[in-house]
């Protein structure tokens, strides 16, 4: 196991009303989304080269999709993944990573830091923010 560096950083936020509450107040149904890119630039710096970005829907049927990802490398990292975000995107529990590449294999662009044993307490920045 690779030891989990201080230069990753995890941002969270959960939506609390339905998606039509922030679609009729701010306009948009992407209001978390857009939450969440910013504390994502907010963490971003010249060490990390790749980013992803989780959303989970609470309220999918039984049977239907419920979890979506979307992952980048590269020095854009957070812009590219932000790009290819649509409407399967709406959910109401976002979670985003900006991190060096811990593994990186040929067959796929996966930039994600695995859980590590460690000896100290991991530095990793962390924010977490609910939404009323």
């Amino acid at each position: 196991m690779e030891q989990l560096k201080h230069e990753c950083g995890v941002a969270m936020i959960r939506l609390l009303k339905p998606l039509s509450y922030y679609e009729q107040k701010y306009g948009t149904w992407r209001y978390g989304l857009n939450k969440l890119y910013l504390m994502m630039e907010k963490q971003h710096n010249r060490g990390q080269e790749g980013a992803g970005v989780a959303c989970v829907n609470l309220d999918a049927p039984a049977g239907e999709e419920y979890m979506f990802r979307e992952r980048a490398e590269g020095k854009d990292a957070i812009t590219e993944v932000f790009k290819h975000v649509d409407k399967s995107f709406a959910g109401q529990l976002y979670m985003g990573i900006c991190a060096i590449p811990l593994r990186v294999r040929a067959d796929c662009n996966m930039c994600t830091p695995s859980c590590a044993e460690t000896t100290g307490v991991p530095r990793i920045s962390v924010c977490v923010v609910t939404l009323i």
